[in-house]
């Protein structure tokens, strides 16, 4: 019968030893020719391409301004349609921002909770509800879209005004 030894005795087995594979030396790659010149011809051709690099250009910037207001995009952008239409209902909002109803409820919540939205029967029809921004969110907005807007004149200013509203219009024709 072995004899139990104690935590305090070493172990006398000798300690497994790992083989490492042994790594076959790569073979000596040709040199190929040095890139100088990106090219990136066919990227710029693409409408999608564009469109999100300047996307990715101003939305830096416009997540860092909207944190003051602690909005995300998304909410800034129902903020803004409820601030501008006010008694908006939760169908029409999910239609004009292409929203799913189910994402927009916990959102709705979320700027109630908040203060700067609250809900009103709707005049017309008894079943529906109309978002209204309350005085809080009147004045968060008021202070946001201000932000928005001197952001975008920013980091749009190699732009004519006329270029400007030019490319709002061309994109537009894509989405709406």
């Amino acid at each position: 019968m072995p004899i139990p030894r104690s935590a305090s005795q070493p172990s006398t087995r000798p300690k497994a030893t790992v083989r490492r594979p042994v790594r076959a030396k790569p073979e000596p790659m040709e040199v190929g020719p040095a890139v100088e010149q990106v090219d990136t011809r066919f990227l710029q051709s693409l409408v999608g391409y564009n469109a999100r690099r300047a996307a990715l250009c101003i939305i830096e910037g416009f997540l860092e301004r909207m944190a003051e207001f602690n909005l995300r995009p998304v909410d800034f952008s129902v903020m803004s349609v409820i601030h501008h239409n006010p008694g908006i209902t939760s169908r029409q909002l999910c239609a004009t921002l292409a929203l799913l109803p189910p994402n927009l409820v916990g959102l709705i919540q979320s700027l109630e909770e908040r203060g700067l939205v609250h809900r009103l029967r709707h005049p017309h029809d008894g079943r529906a509800v109309g978002l209204h921004p309350t005085q809080a969110g009147r004045e968060v907005m008021v202070q946001a879209e201000k932000a928005a807007s001197d952001l975008e004149i920013d980091r749009t200013r190699k732009l004519t005004p006329a270029q400007r509203k030019s490319l709002m219009q061309l994109l537009q024709k894509i989405y709406l």
